[in-house]
């Protein structure tokens, strides 16, 4: 009888034989409990399963991440209002000394700079339509003083002359309203493009037309004219104060204490915190409204996810049923069902959540960057709503998974499957 020769390795021990391989010329799988097995041999099952949670991921973190972007919005168009506290004495300009006189002697955190300045009002443009806002008349000392404390890197232009009709505006206002520098020797259209206010403006009214000669650079929302020109064209004839904290960080302890101080008194509060506050009371109908519908959206695309499971599980009875007959046991089996479908879950949440950022991404770069629309492609609510759907699919699919397994019986899957 012919004795086969076993190689041997330089130590004497036998050397592992190469792998066989099967008729199709693969590997064997030497796992067939592992996880990977089937998700990987039927990816054809398994995608489609994938892309459902990829979308309903998408759909939520992308209605989310929109409707979100409107107090986004009102917090970014007026957060130039961190930096100062606003205070006017409600049409009574005898006050506005008193009420300067009160916060200097009596202010909790030492002062940088007190200014006085006129206010007109404008619009802007956002995602839901126009929203009012400020420009402050300011003197041209103010005037760079307050360029510098809202982060202004550099002045695109100059500054308004005093008494003149003219105007800065920061990049976003520019970009929002589709503004440009005033060029007296360009074409009528490049001359209408630098008007911020005018006579026929219903909206920013002034009785001269306010042209642009300045673009600060900043991402801040800034309007600035000159407190000159507002004294001699507008009314009521009322200084407001402008007040800013030393360190930036005590400015919103500084609006607290002026918000308590003046309650009750002839004095009206500008302050940041108080804009956060109506933002947030404003929109809370709205997120309740929303909770509803992302919740009965989870419950439809569960309940949905849920049939799927169980169609893609009844197509595997035949295999649960040999396996099991060959002695696998029912936890075993269990087990692999359960790591299976954390896998899809897992994998279908990252995917959709990488793909919810690329859309947002471009619907900011295509739609919103280009007329300062505020919008947040790293929305923490976002993908915080996103986070009870991938939870409550693993939940019905293992639901499933057990029940079936339940009334599993591999004796006749394996008689069907013989005869």
């Amino acid at each position: 009888m012919a004795v086969k020769n076993e190689p041997l390795t330089a130590g004497g021990e036998l050397e592992p034989l190469p792998r066989e391989r099967n008729e199709n010329g693969r590997k064997p799988v030497l796992r067939p409990l592992a996880p990977s097995t089937y998700l990987l041999r039927n990816a054809g099952k398994t995608i489609p399963l994938t892309g459902v949670i990829m979308l309903a991921i998408l759909l939520v973190a992308g209605i989310i991440s929109m409707i979100d972007s409107i107090p986004y919005s009102i917090r970014t168009i007026y957060s130039y209002s961190k930096e100062m506290l606003g205070v006017t004495p409600r049409g009574d300009p005898s006050l506005t000394p008193k009420i300067i006189e009160e916060i200097k002697r009596n202010s909790p955190v030492p002062l940088d700079r007190v200014m006085l300045c006129r206010a007109s009002s404008s619009q802007v443009q956002s995602i839901v339509g126009k929203w009012p806002f400020v420009v402050l008349g300011l003197n041209q000392s103010d005037t760079l003083y307050y360029l510098k404390r809202q982060g202004s890197k550099r002045l695109i232009g100059r500054l308004p002359k005093p008494g003149a009709p003219e105007a800065i505006v920061s990049t976003p206002i520019a970009k929002n309203l589709g503004l440009r520098l005033d060029d007296p020797h360009g074409t009528k259209q490049q001359r209408d493009a630098s008007v911020l206010l005018g006579p026929d403006k219903t909206d920013s009214y002034s009785p001269q037309y306010v042209k642009v000669v300045g673009i600060a650079d900043t991402d801040r929302w800034l309007m600035v004219d000159s407190v000159e020109y507002q004294r001699e064209h507008y009314l009521p004839p009322v200084d407001i104060a402008l007040v800013f904290a030393r360190n930036p960080a005590d400015q919103d302890r500084l609006d607290h204490w002026a918000d308590n101080r003046f309650k009750g008194q002839r004095a009206q509060i500008f302050a940041y915190f108080q804009i956060d506050k109506s933002t947030r009371d404003m929109f809370k109908t709205l997120y309740a409204i929303l909770n509803i519908v992302i919740g009965t959206l989870v419950l439809v695309i569960t309940f949905m996810m849920g049939m799927l499971m169980n169609i893609y599980q009844s197509q595997r009875l035949q295999e649960f049923g040999l396996l099991q007959a060959i002695g696998y046991t029912r936890k075993q089996l269990l087990r692999r069902v359960a790591l299976e479908s954390v896998a899809v879950v897992v994998l279908g949440w990252v995917l959709g959540v990488c793909l919810a950022f690329g859309m947002l991404n471009v619907v900011k770069t295509v739609l919103m960057d280009p007329k300062a629309y505020a919008l947040d492609s790293l929305d923490p609510m976002a993908y915080r709503y996103t986070a009870p759907l991938p939870f409550a699919i693993l939940i019905v699919a293992l639901a499933t998974v057990i029940i079936r397994f339940r009334r599993f019986d591999p004796v006749g899957i394996v008689e069907r499957r013989l005869v």
